[in-house]
């Protein structure tokens, strides 16, 4: 009996004849580069080394667009960035040693914000590998140890044969539910020796699906469909599973308000009458919250920040629709749903029906009255000032990326995003330097609208030399940087506790001459003239940089 996939497993003349005559000069690193393009890959991140030279050499035989950055975790960021963005898999070619370790942290932020970035690193010479004896540059005795614990997955090729196969494993990993970052290795040697296997073609790396158990979601339903006052917490699962119109639908259906975690940032309208927006770090919030009969969490695990820091304390029913199983139930007892979030609330929406609550809008109302009395009481009127003229000058479509800085800790809290997948940060791990790297790479994702990045003066020394990179492809970049002469969170941090702050004052370059230097246009702004200076440089095609002096402070926020 001839079975379907016999008859697909078949090649054709074509292929056949292809095959039998692979075109010469071919190496490991090519079989690389030919395994991306089959797999759809159509830019690269990446900083070239040593041992990695035979991937790089392939790239120019290749049809893939390369974007190189100057310092591996920055590129680590774009292709974050990238795979944020798109929803695809971001590919970023690393050396050994030095420049697979500068990459950690990069790698850290994809693992906590569940960005697909697939991480192709070389190593020392097949004979050197695991001994840490041969004493070749940039050997290390374990180098997979060290992305072990981070990443989802742990890849090898050890022979040419074995290199379409493991990248596309990767691929697959990468892309399953949760996304996340992998780890591929591959020895110098294989990468430089001459091949003759054929060229990869297509590949399949589709990634499994994450469904949600229908018991489950039986029970579900039928707990919000006969809840009082049930409630939603969208995190950043709703917004990496494109799911924000399902959830749009389900909360209106449900009439329950829904608040957006930091992560989750867009997921849901912001001036949607069941809108609680992300005053997360807010008593009240925490309060309504806690007084929802049956809550349901969506693509979030409840961590630190999305519970006022750990404050959180639900009277009700939860229900949490996870795609890390790791996560499910981990802060909370409840009802653990182990899904992709958009198939989980798919299958609500299948089976929970209209519930009627008028309350709920004016519930909603007055909640935000009372988070908006709170801080206006704080005199914050500069931040909110400052945080108004971004939003004034950013176009709704653009993306912005936002570093660990004063301002976007006000932004995580206040800022409307407007479009879900338009405003990112690196709360999921906290590095500093997130923000120009990451716009960098959703730049080259989409060079067609502008792409904002904010940093402190702090966060933007981390990644300055990106400035050349922005420069290098023209990427159209704006930069606000606001400078307060120091770490001004961390200067709070310890005034507030010590009573005075050590090592966080810092001297810093004139950062539009600096700019300049990098042939990248810059201006220095004030507060009044923000939103119009913004908007110009965000006009503009190319990189510009915007300087802000001003010395912003946080809110206070409620935990008690």
């Amino acid at each position: 009996m001839t079975h379907d996939h016999d008859l697909e497993l078949r090649p054709t003349a074509r292929q056949t004849e292809a095959a039998l005559n692979p075109p010469p000069g071919r190496t490991g690193g090519d079989l690389v580069v030919e395994t991306l393009q089959g797999l759809g890959a159509t830019t690269v991140f990446g900083l070239p080394g040593q041992h990695a030279l035979g991937m790089f050499d392939a790239l120019r035989r290749s049809s893939l667009s390369y974007i190189g950055l100057r310092v591996e975790n920055n590129a680590g960021f774009a292709a974050d960035a990238y795979g944020r963005i798109t929803g695809e898999v971001a590919p970023l070619l690393l050396s050994t040693g030095p420049g697979a370790l500068m990459s950690l942290a990069a790698l850290q932020e994809a693992a906590a914000a569940s960005a697909p970035v697939l991480a192709i690193g070389s190593q020392v010479p097949s004979a050197g590998l695991g001994g840490g004896r041969h004493g070749y540059l940039h050997e290390l005795r374990d180098q997979q140890a060290s992305f072990r614990g981070i990443v989802k997955s742990v890849h090898t090729a050890r022979t040419a044969s074995q290199i379409p196969s493991a990248i596309a494993d990767a691929w697959r990993s990468a892309l399953t539910a949760p996304h996340g970052p992998v780890w591929v290795e591959i020895p110098q040697d294989v990468l430089l020796a001459e091949t003759l296997l054929p060229v990869v073609t297509a590949l399949d790396a589709t990634p499994d699906d994450v469904l949600p158990r229908p018991e489950l979601t039986a029970l579900a339903a039928h707990l919000l469909a006969g809840a009082e006052r049930p409630a939603i917490i969208a995190g950043g699962g709703v917004v990496r599973a494109d799911a924000s119109g399902k959830l749009l639908a389900l909360a209106e259906r449900l009439n329950a308000p829904v608040v957006t975690t930091f992560g989750g940032k867009g997921a849901f309208p912001w001036e949607h009458p069941l809108s609680l927006q992300s005053w997360l770090e807010d008593r009240h919030t925490t309060d309504f919250l806690e007084d929802a009969d049956v809550l349901l969490v969506v693509g979030s695990g409840l961590g630190e920040l999305s519970s006022n820091y750990h404050t959180f304390a639900p009277r009700g029913r939860v229900i949490q629709i996870e795609a890390d199983a790791g996560k499910l139930e981990s802060n909370h007892a409840g009802i653990g749903i182990h899904a992709d979030a958009r198939l989980a609330l798919s299958a609500l929406l299948e089976t929970v029906p209209e519930r009627s609550d008028e309350s709920a809008p004016e519930r909603v109302g007055t909640l935000l009255a009372q988070v908006r009395e709170r801080i206006e009481a704080q005199d914050r009127t500069l931040e909110q000032r400052v945080l108004a003229a971004v939003r004034e000058a950013l176009p709704d479509a653009s993306p912005s990326f936002w570093d660990m800085t004063i301002l976007a800790y006000w932004a995580w809290s206040a800022f409307d995003a407007r479009r879900p997948n338009t405003m990112h940060s690196a709360q999921g791990a906290g590095g500093l330097g997130y923000g120009f790297p990451a716009a960098l790479g959703a730049a080259a994702a989409d060079p067609s609208r502008p792409v904002l990045a904010v940093s402190g003066d702090g966060g933007a020394m981390y990644s300055i030399a990106e400035l050349a990179t922005a420069r290098q492809y023209s990427l159209p970049v704006t930069w606000l940087i606001v400078d307060d002469g120091g770490y001004g969170i961390l200067r709070e941090y310890m005034t507030d506790t010590f009573g005075e702050a050590t090592g966080t004052e810092l001297a810093r370059p004139d950062f539009v001459a600096l700019a300049e230097s990098f042939g990248v246009p810059a201006v220095r702004t004030a507060p009044e003239t923000l939103a119009d200076d913004l908007a110009k440089a965000l006009a503009e095609p190319g990189p510009s940089v915007v300087v802000l002096p001003a010395l912003l402070r946080m809110f206070a926020p409620t935990h008690l």
